[in-house]
C-alpha cells in the first residue's frame, strides 16, 4: 500500500499516513506525496474536501523522520535535511492556504511534523485519545513546521511554556491553545467519514462536524495559566527558572526540573523564536524564520546528541554543549534567527 495512501470517493480526497510501525513518522517521500496529491486535487471537480488521517491505532504522526535526519547529520549530509525541511515547511504553507476544506483528524499522538501536517488545516479535529506536542527541545532543537506561529498565538504565555518544556497537550489543551477546533470521540469517526461522503452540500463540512462535536473536559493547562504567565513572561530562560523556583505550586517546581534537563542552547533559541514569531504576521514568515533556525541548529552538536540520547541509545543522558545556560553565548539567538542557510 505504500507509506502514503491517497484515494478519492464521494467527493472526499483522503490522505492517510501509512507507517504505523514508525508511528507514521513523516519522511521526505511522504511530504512530496501529500504535496502532489493536493496539487492534483486543487482544481479537480471530483474533490470537494480533503481529509488527512493516520493508519494504525496509536496516532496521526509522532513527527518527522528524525532517525533519517540523524543519519544525514552523521554522514555530513545536512543538505539533505535542509532539503527535507524546505519541502516540509512549504507543505505547511500549502495546507494553510489550500482553497478547499482541509480536515485533519488528530487522533492519538500528534507531535512535531504531525502537527505541521494537521494543525494548519482549515478544520482540525481532536479526540479523547489526542496527545499534541511540539517536543523539539527534548532533542536539542526548536519548534518548527509552523509551530512557533501557533505557539506565539496561544493565550498568555502558554505557548512559551509548551515550546520550552516540550509539554504534551490534552485534547482540551489543544483546543484552548488554538491547535484544534473540534472534539469528536474516536468511536464516532467512522460515522463522521460516512457523513462527509454523503453530505448534500459540499460547502458545509463544518456543519456536518458539528453533528459529531462534543464538549471536552476542562483544559488542565488553562487551570495553571496564572503561574505560567507569571514565570514564562521573562526575557531569558534563566529568569524563567528563577521565577519558577519562587512559586509555591508544585507544578511550577516540576516545570523547572524539566527545563534543567533540556539543552540550554535549544531553550535559548526556542524562547527567542517564539517571541520573534509574535511579531510576524503570517505563517509563511514564521516558516521562513524556522528554516533559518533549523538549518543553524542542525550544525550544532546538541541536535545529534539529543537524538542519540532519546531515540538511538535511549539512555536519556544527553551531554549538552554548552552544559549550562550561563555558558550559552549572549548573541546565540540572534545568530540563529538571522542565519543564512546554504542553498539546498
Amino acid at each position: 500500500m505504500g507509506e502514503l495512501r491517497t484515494s478519492v470517493a464521494d467527493g472526499v480526497g483522503r490522505i492517510t499516513l501509512n507507517r504505523p510501525e514508525a508511528l507514521n513518522a513523516i519522511n521526505h517521500a511522504m511530504v512530496l506525496g501529500i504535496r502532489d496529491a493536493l496539487a492534483s486535487w486543487r482544481h479537480d471537480p471530483e474533490v470537494s474536501l480533503v481529509v488527512l488521517d493516520g493508519a494504525g491505532k496509536r496516532g496521526l504522526s509522532a513527527g518527522g523522520d528524525i532517525r533519517a535526519l540523524h543519519a544525514n547529520a552523521l554522514a555530513g549530509r545536512n543538505d539533505l535535511s535542509r532539503h527535507f525541511w524546505h519541502d516540509e515547511y512549504e507543505l505547511c504553507a500549502i495546507i494553510d492556504e489550500y482553497p478547499k476544506p482541509f480536515i485533519s483528524i488528530m487522533d492519538g499522538i500528534t507531535m512535531g511534523g504531525g502537527v505541521g501536517a494537521s494543525a494548519h488545516a482549515s478544520i482540525r479535529i481532536v479526540t479523547e485519545e489526542s496527545r499534541v506536542a511540539m517536543p523539539e527541545t527534548r532533542i536539542g532543537f526548536s519548534p518548527d513546521v509552523g509551530g512557533t506561529y501557533l505557539l506565539a498565538r496561544a493565550p498568555g504565555e502558554l505557548g512559551t511554556y509548551l515550546a520550552l518544556n516540550a509539554a504534551t497537550m490534552t485534547p482540551s489543551d489543544a483546543l484552548a491553545c488554538g491547535f484544534a477546533d473540534y472534539y469528536v470521540p474516536s468511536e464516532r469517526l467512522p460515522h463522521l467519514y460516512q457523513a462527509l461522503g454523503e453530505r448534500a452540500d459540499p460547502g458545509s463540512p463544518a456543519e456536518i462536524i458539528l453533528l459529531f462535536d462534543e464538549t471536552p473536559p476542562p483544559s488542565e493547562l488553562l487551570a495553571h495559566r496564572s503561574w505560567i504567565d507569571r514565570c514564562y513572561s521573562c526575557d531569558s530562560v534563566a529568569d524563567i527558572l528563577e521565577r519558577l523556583g519562587a512559586e509555591s505550586d508544585t507544578h511550577a517546581g516540576a516545570a523547572a526540573n524539566d527545563l534543567t534537563r533540556l539543552s540550554p542552547l535549544a531553550l535559548t533559541v526556542a524562547l527567542a523564536a517564539v517571541r520573534a514569531a509574535r511579531r510576524l504576521d503570517t505563517l509563511r514568515e514564521s516558516l521562513a524564520q524556522e528554516y533559518r533556525v533549523s538549518s543553524w541548529l542542525a550544525e550544532q552538536p546538541d541536535w545529534t546528541e539529543g537524538i542519540r540520547a532519546r531515540l538511538i541509545d535511549k539512555d536519556n543522558k544527553p551531554r549538552w554543549m554548552p552544559s549550562t545556560l550561563a555558558a550559552v553565548p549572549a548573541n546565540v539567538a540572534e545568530v540563529a534567527l538571522n542565519h543564512i542557510p546554504p542553498r539546498h
